[in-house]
């Protein structure tokens, strides 16, 4: 037997005003989609905003639905839309903004593990690191370079 560690590293940043200026932006545009989720059920707002190499920028929200989990979350919505549209073009960076109609989200919120797989999947498709940012409604943005630092045992093709 032996051991195995794994560790991960993040920056963190105090709040979005820190952030350079195009991750702002790309967390705005997050933010701006989080607006526009349709959360009746959870009451839990998801924004989602990817940036490819093309420089386009693609939002998503999550959107729920009443017949639990034919829902979805943002992060998949964008990811999904951008391989259909951009198929091909390799994801750059990923803004997560999330926010609760009953309280105050002032802490980091990562995308959850069917989010974290999707992006998984992208990641080893393009053979290229996505860079992750995450945040609450305010306050702190978590910084990963790549997904692995989020899911650092992934499930991938090649064990298939």
């Amino acid at each position: 037997m032996r051991e195995v560690k794994i560790e991960a590293t993040l920056e963190v940043y105090d709040d979005i005003s820190e952030l350079p200026k195009a991750v702002k932006n790309l967390m705005n545009s997050a933010i701006e989609a989080r607006n526009n989720a349709y959360a009746p059920y959870s009451k839990f707002n998801v924004g989602a905003a990817i940036l490819l190499e093309n420089d386009e920028v693609v939002i998503g929200s999550n959107q729920e639905n009443a017949c639990f989990p034919s829902g979805l979350c943002a992060e998949r919505t964008a990811i999904y839309y951008a391989g259909a549209k951009y198929p091909g073009t390799k994801i750059l960076m990923l803004a997560i903004t999330a926010s609760s109609q009953n309280q105050v989200t002032d802490k980091p919120i990562p995308p959850c593990g069917a989010c974290r797989q999707s992006i998984a999947e992208y990641e080893i498709k393009q053979e290229q690191p996505i860079e992750i940012y995450f945040m609450g409604a305010k306050g702190k943005v978590v910084k990963s370079n790549s997904l692995a630092n989020l899911l650092p045992l992934l499930f991938e093709n090649s064990v298939l």
